[in-house]
């Protein structure tokens, strides 16, 4: 069993990036407003196999879809212990989709994916683009659709998020976002 300091440490860790990298760049214009309101969920996975990390997105997919948007809108499923390697990780990723569609949650929850290695097909791994998506622990983050259809109703131009967030980074460059993610 996970200390309770190791799992508050691991949360601290996700927590600082979200407000640093994913707020703080406004890489994500939608998270600001459900990490002020506290609507986020954060589970540390203890799994360490793929088989283990599928278990714990499953429960993970129907305490999202039991609980009330107003209290938890969406779930990071942190996984410290497992999918170090990025292969792994998408070949995780393959499968939490397909259990998506086997619970019977395709049009109700989805998941973003996000890893230290984090690589977009058709780039090298140093590029600075891969950034978007690479957070200090492999995380599966699980969104409720109806909450994506809100943001993206009020963010009228969500479709060049993309893009706009790959300008950032490019703008930022490696130094910078040493900089930016070194500062407290």
């Amino acid at each position: 069993m996970m200390e309770r300091s190791t799992r508050e440490a691991i949360i601290a860790a996700t927590q600082r990036w979200l407000t640093r990298a994913v707020i703080g760049l406004n890489l994500c214009p939608f998270a600001k407003s459900v990490h002020v309101k506290n609507q986020i969920r954060y589970v540390v996975s203890e799994a360490r196999t793929i088989e283990d990390v599928v278990v714990d997105l499953s429960k993970e997919l129907t305490a999202l879809a039991d609980a009330s948007p107003e209290q938890i809108d969406t779930t990071l499923l942190i996984v410290p212990d497992a999918l170090a390697d990025f292969t792994d990780y998408n070949d995780a990723l393959f499968f939490a989709e397909r259990l998506v569609k086997q619970m019977g949650f395709a049009g109700e929850l989805q998941i973003a994916s996000f890893h230290p290695a984090y690589q977009f097909e058709g780039t090298e791994p140093d590029d600075i683009e891969n950034y978007t998506n690479r957070a200090p622990y492999p995380i599966f983050h699980v969104l409720r659709e109806s909450s994506i259809e809100r943001a993206v109703d009020a963010f009228p131009d969500a479709a060049d998020i993309y893009e706009r967030n790959m300008e950032t980074l490019r703008r930022l460059g490696h130094d910078g976002w040493n900089d930016w993610m070194s500062k407290p």
